[in-house]
């Protein structure tokens, strides 16, 4: 392709709205155009990038047997009533665009199929003789996201390679479970990325397993954390270790004390010099549940340690049928103007301790009369502790479980695990911390979808049993975006060959020469014809400006007819080394070809 003839507009500078440097890069290098908040139009060499990482997932999901299909964006809202997960993407998460037609009917606009793909399966799987089946789509979705932001990562439209498989036991979820483990990891490799899988959180999606794949870089807005010995990683909403030892307790019994101005963990340790590892912190917590009942939730955990709340909001959510509840659409820490909603008298904040009395919630149909209390195993074998006195300005020191407190029944984990802990597989070993970004996740969704929506299969004995289902997801948009927040430099993009919008560019420095542009035609011609996908830049500009833009748009291979071509030579520049090198004019197919193919297959 000609660049003359092509649309390609760069910016000389930084767009005002782009945070990060792949946002930056792409909007200055004409691949996409923002055409509202989160939403972009994929131009004609994004476009290019875009059907390279489809066609390696493409062939990655075919060659596991999977089979393409294709689903509809509009979606009723009744499927999503009967999964329970309407009010979840409509009121708690609130990232599904939702609308009525002219028949009064309320749909969605997909930013998953769960619940489409389960009720396909539910009229057309009846026996167990057309399992497994795995079927997948690569489609766009909506997210109606609160705060769009960083281009293609979290915009409100993208596209997504989302699978969905069907089995007769958790044996057989398993086996395509892993399959889809090796066919991620090779798509990304095959892409050129470096990448990490990492346990996950099953977030809204629910399951008993999951899989995060997530590209390595600094603008990752994920957290990993991971041990050298290459043995765990999980994301940080997942992940889980061993803290550090509490110190011994200074206090050796039990007693009232002023503590004046110490509504904060650093501020009453510094005033009883005590460790924040021998206090009990008890963190109030507001849950709203889908069917609108309020539940109040006190969490005790040690002083030094933060409550992981996705953990949290999982824990809630096991417990929503003691409260004829599905899901949770709200949690979070009460503010004072909340409080007045349900508190009979004003609550001791930074003072509570963990048997704070039932009295100061005023019970209804609509708030639930008593704390749920949850206690961290941080907390339970802590001796002589320090406390609240649930009473502003007092706590207590030298308390004991069960003796001045008694120990919550809930004993679960719901501490935030962080660099420097221990690794549970390997004392010895300890967390380190990377930045990522999510392209990839994979779940063993059991059979939650099944059950909800009654999608059934015969067994070989005649009976009638839920299908086993796992889900595969890869956001093709933004694998391709976080390519570039891997790898580029101070004058652009540097793309992996493999998924690069052209292999080469043949840049003439100057068009009134009539050798140079001879030269130049002739080398795309047979570039194009060996089947190395190159550009021409024929345009009436200065040989610098052509530089600079094939810098920026980060074509792997640069081919410059000069001066060389005086000695029977040109150019080539590799993008990613910068390295230079002049290559006989009758050597350069053969050369690039080698290269590309090169560059192509060692990911393969």
């Amino acid at each position: 392709m000609r660049l003359s003839q092509i649309l390609f507009v760069t910016l000389r500078d930084d767009p005002a709205d782009a945070e990060i440097p792949s946002h930056k890069l792409l909007l200055r290098a004409g691949y996409i155009r923002r055409i509202g908040s989160g939403i972009y139009a994929y131009l004609p060499f994004m476009w290019r990038v875009l059907q390279k990482v489809s066609q390696i997932v493409r062939e990655e999901m075919n060659t596991t047997g999977a089979q393409e299909c294709l689903l509809p964006q509009l979606q009723p809202a009744d499927l999503w009533k009967e999964s329970g997960r309407w009010d979840t993407y409509t009121k708690a998460e609130g990232i599904m665009f939702s609308l009525i037609d002219r028949r009064e009917q309320q749909l969605g606009l997909g930013p998953t199929h769960e619940e489409v793909i389960t009720a396909i399966a539910r009229d057309m799987i009846r026996s167990y003789r057309q399992l497994p089946l795995h079927l997948y789509q690569l489609q766009t979705k909506f997210r109606d996201e609160i705060r769009p932001r960083f281009g293609l990562m979290r915009g409100r439209e993208f596209i997504m390679k989302d699978g969905y498989s069907f089995h007769v036991d958790e044996e057989s979820l398993k086996k395509t479970y892993q399959d889809m483990y090796q066919a991620y990891s090779n798509m990304l490799r095959r892409a050129g990325l470096a990448f990490r899988p990492v346990e996950a959180d099953s977030g809204a999606i629910g399951g008993s397993g999951s899989t995060e794949f997530m590209v390595l870089a600094e603008a990752g807005e994920d957290e990993v954390l991971y041990t050298e010995d290459g043995k765990y990683a999980a994301n940080v909403e997942k992940a889980v270790s061993l803290p550090a030892d509490a110190e011994t307790s200074p206090f050796t019994s039990y007693e009232k004390r002023e503590t004046p101005g110490t509504d904060t963990i650093e501020k009453l340790s510094s005033f009883l010099k005590c460790s924040p590892t021998q206090i009990v912190k008890s963190v109030l917590y507001q849950t709203v549940y889908d069917n609108g009942v309020t539940v109040l939730v006190l969490v005790s955990i040690r002083g030094d340690q933060e409550v992981n709340e996705v953990k949290l909001q999982n824990e809630l959510t096991r417990l929503a049928g003691n409260y004829d509840a599905k899901a949770i659409i709200a949690l979070t820490v009460p503010n004072a103007e909340t409080q007045q909603t349900w508190a009979v008298k004003s609550l001791p904040l930074g003072y509570i301790a963990p048997d704070i009395s039932d009295e100061y919630i005023a019970g209804s149909k609509q708030v639930h009369a008593k704390f749920v209390r949850l206690v961290d195993k941080t907390a339970v074998d802590l001796k002589n502790f320090v406390t609240g006195a649930n009473e502003t300005g007092y706590h207590v020191v030298g308390a004991n479980w069960n003796e001045q407190f008694k120990l919550p029944e809930s004993i679960v984990d719901l501490r935030k695990a962080r660099p420097g802990d221990r690794a549970i597989h390997n004392p010895e070993q300890t967390l380190s911390s990377a930045r990522g970004i999510e392209v990839g996740h994979i779940f063993q969704l059991g059979t939650k979808y099944s059950q909800a929506l009654g999608a059934t299969y015969t067994n070989e004995q005649g009976e009638e049993k839920p299908l086993v289902m796992g889900c595969y997801g890869v956001g093709v948009s933004r694998l391709a975006q976080s390519a570039v927040e891997q790898s580029y430099d101070k004058d652009g993009i540097i793309w992996p060959v493999a998924i690069a919008p052209y292999h080469a560019i043949v840049t003439i420095p100057n068009i009134n020469d009539a050798q140079q542009v001879q030269i130049a035609e002739k080398i795309y011609t047979e570039l194009n014809q060996a089947g190395i996908e190159t550009l021409l830049d024929d345009r009436d500009e200065r040989a610098g400006v052509k530089f600079k833009d094939a810098d920026l748009i980060g074509i792997p291979y640069r081919i410059v007819t000069g001066r060389a071509i005086a000695n029977g030579k040109v150019e080539v520049v590799e993008r990613a080394t910068r390295q230079s090198q002049e290559i006989a004019i009758d050597e350069v197919i053969t050369t690039l070809k080698q290269w590309v193919t090169a560059a192509i297959e060692v990911k393969n």
